[in-house]
């Protein structure tokens, strides 16, 4: 049975963009008979809120998209990451990083820092110093080499049938599990996914570069392989991203002015947009 999930965070209100996903997501489950779920991503405890919450829930039922089940809250799943974290700590796959932002940043611009990687690699191979772990904030990071070593490069399959293997320059020693949140995305991603039974994932093609590290962690973690489909877009009709940051149209402000849900939604299943909007390009060969 296909299952697929729409997982915003309650950061803000829905915008086009993720009407677009939600309905490219519950129509491909219900035209497979198949189960559309609704995941709340509300782990990052500054930004999100209750109210965003019953948005996402309204403007859902606004555009006629109905989930099934109840909600999952990653709020209310920290034990299963703390639990897949463990698994990982136990292999030796990750190890603790007390860098700050501005430690990597001064560290990406010295002469001898790795300006091919997001992370130098700085607290990689320190000796374990469980009195600095318990006295000084820090976050968990993969060991991307020795996970690459235990499972190999991860590969994965999109929806249209291309398959795709990634090497450690799309990966890196990726954030698992932050100094002020439970869990990174990724590992939070991944473990919901497979509790959930997702088979296919959908999202925006922004949300491509995520995808190796997601599956080697899958792989880490004997977790199911689910195929992706990295969707094109909503921009501006200049081809600016939508974004909560830029003020983009909000649902809710579509809805207040007369716009009928339904009718959007029909519209989006046939790629069919507003006037001032459009659709980015899809992936590409690399998929990136």
């Amino acid at each position: 049975m296909l299952v697929t999930r729409f997982a915003p965070s309650p950061t803000g209100r829905l915008h086009l963009g993720h009407a677009y996903s939600a309905v490219v997501g519950h129509a491909r489950a219900r035209a497979s008979g198949g189960q559309f779920l609704l995941r709340i991503e509300d782990l990052d405890p500054t930004r999100s809120r209750p109210e965003f919450v019953a948005g996402i829930e309204e403007d859902l039922r606004w555009l006629g998209l109905e989930w099934d089940g109840e909600p999952i809250v990653q709020s209310r799943r920290t034990s299963h990451y703390a639990a897949a974290l463990d698994r990982l700590k136990e292999r030796g796959l990750v190890y603790p990083c007390f860098c700050t932002r501005a430690d990597i940043a001064a560290s990406l611009t010295a002469p001898h820092g790795d300006a091919g990687s997001s992370y130098p690699g700085t607290c990689r191979g320190l000796p374990d110093d469980l009195d600095r772990r318990a006295s000084t904030p820090h976050s968990w990071r993969l060991d991307c080499a020795r996970a690459l070593e235990v499972s190999g490069p991860p590969g994965w399959t999109e929806d249209d049938g291309r398959r795709f293997t990634a090497d450690s320059s799309d990966i890196g020693d990726a954030i698992l599990a932050r100094k002020d949140a439970p869990a990174s995305y990724h590992l939070a991603c991944v473990t919901d996914d497979a509790a959930s039974g997702v088979t296919l994932v959908v999202r925006g093609a922004d949300l491509a570069p995520s995808t190796p590290i997601q599956r080697l962690l899958q792989a880490l973690l004997d977790l199911p392989e689910p195929a992706y489909l990295h969707h094109p877009l909503v921009t501006h009709s200049d081809g600016r991203r939508l974004a909560k940051r830029d003020l983009a149209p909000t649902l809710a402000a579509m809805r207040e002015s007369g716009v009928d849900g339904r009718a959007l939604a029909d519209g989006l299943r046939a790629n069919q947009l507003p006037p001032g909007f459009a659709l980015s390009p899809c992936l590409d060969s690399t998929g990136a």
